[in-house]
């Protein structure tokens, strides 16, 4: 084990309340692509950009170009969990991770067994009539063309923060108290650039910030310490040796 790798087992060893904050470099070990590398999402050619798609006013005038590119771009129903959602979830377990926080939509976390889980971006697992508030499963939304409509004739909508939409203040203050209260807080495949998700590494408080990530981000001259290798094989390699 690298320096690092050996750093990182003992903070975690020697700590029982950690938490993880995650995006979207979580689940592409996964084969789900991030939203801003150079093969990403938001490199795709759509005749409107992919952050207008993805917004409420956009979903309401053109519902079905909508889910023409959600379809297509957000949905993995075959993704299946990778090293890091394992890891975490072991860890979880271990009664060493205390909240896993994710800017991701795609529901791997819970899959992977982790019970106490964030989400501050809704899941597309879950589908909401907009009419009756009647629940789908992701099924409704593969298995229907087009619009897909409830029971009651509503329009479904994912349960999805799309842009131009409010973060669930429940689930936002819940973490933002998880990350104050963390000994530890480890920060994985994310570039820190969306607010006010990012904003959540202003409130911890202590003194082992972890960066798990690939590239730079404005936080590391704050971090205790940097791994830039991938965090499915970061946490795969430390969990192999607890």
């Amino acid at each position: 084990m690298t320096p690092a790798l050996i750093k990182l087992q003992s903070i975690i060893q020697n700590s029982d309340n950690i938490v993880f904050f995650g995006g979207a470099g979580v689940s592409t070990e996964s084969g789900i692509p991030d939203f801003r590398s150079a093969d990403g999402l938001y490199s795709s050619k759509y005749k409107y950009s992919p952050e207008t798609i993805l917004s409420r006013s956009f979903f309401n005038k053109h519902t079905e170009e909508f889910y023409r590119f959600y379809r297509e771009k957000m949905l993995y129903p075959g993704a299946k969990p990778n090293k890091a959602h394992l890891a975490l979830s072991e860890l979880e377990k271990q009664g060493k991770i205390k909240a896993v926080i994710t800017q991701n939509v795609d529901g791997l976390h819970t899959f992977a067994g982790s019970k106490n889980v964030f989400e501050l971006h809704g899941s597309a697992l879950r589908n909401l009539c907009l009419d009756c508030g009647k629940v789908y499963d992701l099924d409704k939304i593969l298995d229907s063309e087009g619009i897909p409509y409830c029971t009651c004739g509503g329009t479904i909508k994912p349960d999805v923060i799309l842009y131009e939409e409010a973060l669930d203040m429940n689930v936002m203050m819940t973490a933002v108290e998880a990350v104050y209260d963390a000994d530890v807080l480890i920060v994985g495949g994310t570039s820190l650039n969306v607010y006010p998700a990012a904003g959540l590494i202003d409130r911890y408080r202590g003194d082992k910030l972890i960066l798990i990530n690939k590239s730079k981000t404005s936080y590391d001259k704050r971090a205790n310490l940097i791994i830039r290798e991938n965090i499915g094989e970061t946490l795969g390699a430390v969990i192999g040796e607890l």
